[in-house]
């Protein structure tokens, strides 16, 4: 296992910007836009948003054909220039991006400081599910599921890159850490439903097993697609401990000092990323 990248390096400040994004993807930006102002100017030095920042809309074709394909689309531009105006990294959780073969990607671009795309990811795992109260959700009819997992190391820390359904496969953050992740990023777009029931204990169960850090930047409300998203944007340290918390679904922006060194110690105290065993299962018919 690799370890921490530095563990030396200074205090930072991360911020969670909490949206409610809608159909229409230039009012969208703008809002993403404005706040991730203001969480730099309240001190964050690493901003992340919630999935699908750009456009929340479950109507796929309407979606699809909103969108040009490739990545030479308006909010990488402006999302660019964000991240260089306000000099800080920028993760734009998720956002939709048509490719070539005529499905979608759900995709993470993380921006650096000089505005330049330092990283992306593709969502593994889809949200393929049927829900008690009638909510059923196909994502893998849209969406081409991403097949790589992506860490990367940065001056401040090292980011394990993830996207909302894939926090219920905790091998992913597992393989992360002992590649040295020390921040799992986690942008969603939960469920009320599921956002109720899982979104924290879930959140808290990574960090702890992973003792890393976990910044979860979450949608929140009722969008105008008649979907509702459960918002109670977080940051949990390595130990579980909730450093802060959107106490509701507003749009707005949390902040939670991250040191890094927190990481090294939390994993010292409870080295079980150390091990790596093949356990073989007795199956017994009784």
């Amino acid at each position: 296992m690799d370890d921490a990248v530095d563990s030396d390096r200074t205090v930072f400040k991360a911020a969670c910007v909490q949206l409610r994004s809608g159909i229409d993807r230039a009012r969208n930006v703008a809002d993403a836009v404005a706040l991730i102002g203001e969480a730099a100017q309240r001190g964050a030095h690493f901003i992340v948003t919630p999935e699908m920042t750009n456009a929340v809309d479950r109507n796929a074709e309407r979606l699809a054909a909103s969108l040009p394909e490739g990545e030479e689309i308006e909010e990488v531009r402006a999302f660019s220039a964000a991240a260089s105006e306000n000099g800080v990294f920028l993760l734009i959780g998720s956002m939709a991006i048509r490719r070539g073969d005529g499905r979608l990607a759900n995709r993470s671009f993380l921006f650096g400081p000089d505005g330049s795309i330092a990283a992306r990811y593709d969502k593994i795992h889809m949200f393929d599910v049927s829900l008690e109260n009638g909510e059923t959700w196909r994502e893998s009819r849209i969406y081409q599921p991403g097949d790589q997992a992506v860490l990367v190391r940065t001056p401040l820390a090292a980011f394990g890159l993830s996207i909302c359904y894939d926090v219920r496969f905790p091998h992913l953050y597992r393989a992360l850490a002992r590649a040295g992740a020390e921040v799992m990023c986690v942008p969603a777009a939960f469920t009320r439903q599921t956002g109720k029931a899982h979104w924290k204990a879930l959140l808290t169960a990574r960090a702890i097993e992973c003792g890393a850090f976990v910044a979860a930047a979450a949608q929140g409300g009722v969008h105008e697609d008649g979907r509702e998203t459960f918002g109670h944007s977080v940051i949990i340290s390595p130990w579980g401990d909730i450093l802060t918390e959107a106490r509701g679904d507003e749009p707005g922006v949390i902040l939670a000092e991250i040191d890094p060194l927190r990481v090294k110690k939390a994993r010292a105290q409870i080295p079980s990323l150390a091990l790596e065993t093949a356990v073989k299962v007795l199956t017994i018919e009784a």
